[in-house]
This record gives C-alpha cells, sequence and structure tokens, in this order.
C-alpha cells in the first residue's frame, strides 16, 4: 500500500501482525458503530433481508387441522400418505446468511485510503452486523488460496465477534499462491444449508471459473456480490518505468508505462468488469462495488435503500395490476 494516509471514511487496518489484541477488539467496534450509525433507520425492523423478497421458506409438512389455509397444502405429501398434509412456513427471522470472502494474495493491496483487504474485513462486519440481530444466525467460508475456513452459522452478538476476529486475523497467503473463489463456493454448495443470504466478497479479479458455482448457489439462495476494487485495477499511473510483483503467480516484471499501455490497460479493466457484472446477472445477484478511495460505508447504505426502493416499487406496481 501507498503512504497514502487514512481518510476518515476508511475502515480500520486488518494488516496481519500489526493489531494487538486490544487494538482488533477496538477496530471491530469501531465498524460495528460505524455500521449501525451510518444505517440507522435503512433497514426497518430485525428481520428485513438485504435483499428483500417475499418472505418464508417452506419447512416441514404436517397432517392438516381445521382452520388451517387450504393454500398451504401439500399435494405431494397428501398423496403419498392418502391424509390432508400442509406444508409449514420458517419465519424470515430466522434467516441463514453465509459470507464468502475471499482473502487471495491480490487483496493485500491498496493504493488509497486502505487495503483491498481492509475493505473486505470491514463489508464482512457490515453484512453480519445488518443480518445477525433478532435470533438470525451468520457463518463464513473464508479462503486465501492456501486455506479454507469454514465458520459454523450461530446466533449472536459473541458469535458474531468471534467470527469477525477470526475473519480479520486470517494468514495472508504465501506468494505465488493464487486464490481459490470456486472452491470457497463448492465447500458452501456441500453439506446443502436451508434456503438463506450468501454474500460473496472478492475482488473478483483472475478468470471467471467461479460462475457455474454462483449460479448452483443462486438456484437455491438469495446471492448478493460484494466488489472490493482499488484505483489501480482499474486504470495505470503515468509514472514511467515500473517494476510490478504479482503475489498471486509470484512474477515479477518490469515495464515503462506509455499512453498505449495506459489505453490497453484501462480497456482489458473495463471489460473484466463487464464480464464479472454478466456473470452476476445470470446467477441473479445484485453487485455492491466498494472501493479504496470511497466512502465505503456510504456506498453501502446507498445499495441498501436502492433494493429497497426498487423492491417497493416492484410490489406497488404488482399491487396495482
Amino acid at each position: 500500500m501507498s503512504g497514502a494516509s487514512r481518510s476518515s471514511g476508511a475502515p480500520p487496518s486488518f494488516r496481519s501482525g500489526e493489531l494487538s489484541d486490544p487494538k482488533l477488539s477496538a477496530a471491530l467496534r469501531t465498524l460495528e458503530l460505524t455500521v449501525r450509525h451510518k444505517l440507522d433507520g435503512v433497514l426497518h425492523g430485525d428481520h428485513l433481508g438485504l435483499i428483500p423478497g417475499p418472505g418464508s421458506e417452506p419447512g416441514d409438512a404436517r397432517e392438516y387441522q381445521p382452520g388451517d389455509d387450504v393454500r398451504q397444502m401439500d399435494w405431494s405429501v397428501t398423496a403419498r400418505t392418502t391424509h390432508p398434509h400442509v406444508r409449514q412456513t420458517v419465519a424470515d427471522r430466522e434467516l441463514e446468511t453465509w459470507l464468502v470472502i475471499d482473502l487471495s494474495a491480490s487483496l493485500d493491496f491498496g493504493t488509497a485510503s486502505c487495503e483491498k483487504r481492509d475493505l473486505a474485513v470491514a463489508a464482512a462486519a457490515a453484512f453480519t452486523f445488518l443480518t445477525s440481530t433478532g435470533g438470525n444466525r451468520v457463518g463464513a467460508v473464508v479462503s486465501t488460496g492456501a486455506t479454507t475456513t469454514r465458520i459454523a452459522a450461530r446466533g449472536g452478538r459473541v458469535h458474531a465477534q468471534a467470527m469477525l476476529r477470526r475473519i480479520a486475523t486470517t494468514p495472508h497467503a504465501p506468494d505465488g499462491v493464487r486464490g481459490d473463489l470456486v472452491g470457497a463456493l463448492e465447500a458452501l454448495r456441500r453439506p446443502e444449508r436451508r434456503r438463506g443470504l450468501v454474500v460473496v466478497i472478492s475482488d473478483f479479479l483472475g478468470p471467471i471459473d467461479w460462475e457455474r458455482s454462483l449460479r448452483a448457489l443462486g438456484g437455491r439462495h438469495d446471492v448478493l456480490g460484494v466488489e472490493v476494487l482499488d484505483p489501480r485495477d482499474l486504470e495505470l499511473p503515468a509514472v514511467g518505468d515500473v517494476v510490478l510483483h504479482d503475489p498471486e503467480s509470484g512474477k515479477t516484471r518490469e515495464f515503462a508505462i506509455t499512453p498505449q499501455l495506459q489505453a490497453d490497460f484501462a480497456r482489458a479493466a473495463a471489460g473484466h468488469r463487464v464480464d464479472v457484472a454478466t456473470a452476476m446477472r445470470r446467477a441473479g445477484a445484485p453487485v455492491l462495488s466498494l472501493r479504496t478511495d470511497r466512502d465505503w460505508i456510504s456506498d453501502v447504505a446507498r445499495f441498501v435503500r436502492a433494493r429497497k426502493n426498487s423492491y417497493g416499487a416492484a410490489l406497488s406496481q404488482g399491487s396495482g395490476r
């Protein structure tokens, strides 16, 4: 990361080895206060999801009782048992959220107010605090490419703090190890989880070999993509001769930054982002973009408001038909 000072809107630094235990606790507490203060009133009620939907999911079947809503009849079970059955539902307040967090070596980089890794941890904290209230459960799958860590979904503030501590202190991947987003997504698919919300946090650099796994998750869960970017992921500065190191391949090369190279890089970066957005759209996943040179919590708030407003407009149009 460059020597740029951290702005007031930047998340705390979570670089491995920089934070003693008291400082880590203080950083996580600061994140929690920031999220709750900035997003107060954005989500009304404890159990409204970040991707608002119709509500409950099917639960177990039971025998029909007089007074039950006939619209809840489970005809397949009724036919199999020859006795009328209704399908019970699971309330929204039992929402289960899973965070899939890519902490590969490409996130150990930043040229603005923070590193991308800091922003990924901050995003994980934001969605944890927004979805873990009211008995909801939250878990995580964290991948560096070298290791994949699964943290069981549980409820409560103590679990949320412990989970975020493990995420923030995840060891960095060794030099030359590529990220494994596909492996992280597949780790969440099996064993199969009940329907819930999956938040995928990554810079999504490199091959888009994760689309099939994401679409499979999208067939059962609500899926949200959080794209973490730095300005240098999108354009090269005019700095003349530079030596660049790719930590995921382990290769180092010297370049002369010319106007032609800048144009080619910007075009390739823009094309890759279009490809990422297309893959996300096919999986039914809206995308929230966070950048190291912007106020990340304001971007989260705008995204959530937009999702709520678009869903409310859709409901109004639907009821008017």
